[in-house]
C-alpha cells in the first residue's frame, strides 16, 4: 500500500454505521478491504505496469512465432505431439526464440519479487503499518492479504493470456479445442501460479527481514540469479570434481549418478517448474529422469494420458508448493514477533 492506502475510517466506521460487525468479524471485513486496496494499488503502480509490458510482449512475439509454424508442426507426422494444436501455439518454434514456456521461467519470478519486496518494509518506514494494525486487523490477515492480492491479479493476468490463446487459435485455425488439451493448458498456468508464489513468499520473507525496501529487492534478484544462473554451474563444478570415470562404471552405477544429478538440480525452482511445465505441454514425455535400455526397448512414442501426466509431475508440483508454504511460514513467524513501533 502507499502512504495512507488502506481507508482507515472505512476499517473503523463499524461503531457508528454498522453495530452488527463487532468481536471477530471485523477484522474478517477488514481483510476483503485490505485485499481491495492492494490490488488497486498494484495495478496502479509502474513496476507491475511494466512488467506486464514485457509478459504481454512476449507473449505476443511467441504466439506470432508460433501461428507462423503451426502449419509445419501440426503436420509433422514425426512428432508424437504434432495432433495437439493448442499445445503447439505454446511450444513450437522456428529456432528464431525459445518458447513461452521457457522465457516465463525468467519473467514469472521477476513479478513475484516486483509485487512483494516491500510489501511490509515499505509501510513501516512510511508510518502506516503501525496506524493500519492499531484498527481491529489481525498480522496474519495482513499478510495473508499482501500474498493473497499478488496472486490474484498474477492469476487474472496468466487466465486472461491463455483464453487469449485459445481465442485466437480458434480464430485463425478453426480447430476445436480438445478437453485434455484444456486441462493441460489450465495446469500450466497453475504450475506458473506456483511458481510465481514461491518467489512471492521469499520477496515478502525479505521485506520483513531487511528494513530497506532496496535491499530486499537485490536479495530476491540475487537469490533470482543464483538458482536460474549460477547453481547449474556449480552443481556441475562439483559432480565433475567427485564423479568417477563413466568408463569404469557399470551401467546401474551410471544411471544412479544422473538420478543423483538431476536430484541436486531440482533444488532449484526453474528446474521444478521447467519439468512440470515441460510434461505437461509435452504429452509424449513419459519421464524427468534417466531410463536404461530395457526400458526403452519396444516404446511406442506416444502421448500419454492427463493423469499419467498429473503422476509424473507430482513431485515437483509438491516441492514449488512446499518451498512457497515454507517461506510464507517463516515471514509469518517473523512478523508476528516483530516490533513496529520502532
Amino acid at each position: 500500500m502507499e502512504n495512507q492506502a488502506v481507508s482507515l475510517s472505512a476499517l473503523s466506521s463499524g461503531s457508528t454505521k454498522d453495530k452488527k460487525y463487532t468481536g471477530p468479524s471485523q477484522p474478517n471485513r477488514a481483510f476483503g478491504v485490505i485485499i481491495r486496496k492492494e490490488i488497486a494499488d498494484h495495478i496502479r503502480s509502474w513496476r507491475f505496469l511494466v512488467l506486464v509490458g514485457l509478459v504481454l510482449l512476449t507473449f505476443v512475439a511467441c504466439l506470432y512465432v508460433s501461428v507462423s509454424n503451426i502449419r509445419t508442426a501440426f503436420t509433422n507426422t514425426n512428432d508424437p505431439d504434432h495432433a495437439f494444436m493448442y499445445l503447439k501455439l505454446l511450444t513450437s518454434t522456428d529456432n528464431s526464440m525459445p518458447p513461452f514456456h521457457v522465457l516465463l521461467s525468467f519473467l514469472a519470478p521477476l513479478l513475484g519479487i516486483s509485487m512483494g519486496f516491500d510489501a511490509i518494509n515499505s509501510e513501516q518506514n512510511n508510518g502506516t503499518l503501525t496506524r493500519l494494525l492499531a484498527q481491529p486487523i489481525y498480522r496474519d490477515n495482513l499478510l495473508l492479504a499482501k500474498f493473497s492480492s499478488a496472486i490474484l491479479i498474477v492469476g487474472m493476468l496468466f487466465l486472461s493470456l491463455t483464453l487469449l490463446m485459445i481465442g485466437g487459435g480458434l480464430v485463425l485455425t478453426g480447430v476445436r479445442l480438445e478437453a485434455q488439451e484444456l486441462i493441460r493448458i489450465m495446469g500450466f498456468v497453475f504450475v506458473t501460479l506456483l511458481y510465481v508464489a514461491f518467489y512471492l513468499s521469499l520477496s515478502i520473507l525479505l521485506s520483513i527481514v531487511f528494513r530497506q525496501p532496496a535491499t530486499a529487492a537485490l536479495s530476491a534478484l540475487g537469490l533470482w540469479l543464483f538458482f536460474t544462473v549460477f547453481y547449474q554451474i556449480i552443481v556441475n563444478l562439483v559432480i565433475r570434481a567427485f564423479l568417477p570415470d563413466p568408463a569404469y562404471l557399470t551401467q546401474a552405477q551410471v544411471m544412479g549418478y544422473n538420478e543423483f544429478i538431476l536430484d541436486m538440480l531440482r533444488i532449484a525452482p526453474n528446474q521444478l517448474y521447467t519439468d512440470a511445465a515441460t510434461t505437461l505441454l509435452m504429452p509424449s514425455v513419459r519421464s524427468l529422469g534417466p531410463m536404461s535400455m530395457e526400458q526403452m526397448a519396444g516404446a511406442i512414442p506416444s502421448p500419454l494420458p492427463v493423469k499419467e501426466s498429473l503422476m509424473i509431475v507430482w513431485p515437483q508440483l509438491s516441492g514449488m508448493i512446499a518451498a512457497s508454504t515454507g517461506c510464507f511460514a517463516i515471514a509469518y513467524y517473523l512478523f508476528m514477533r516483530r516490533e513496529i513501533r520502532s
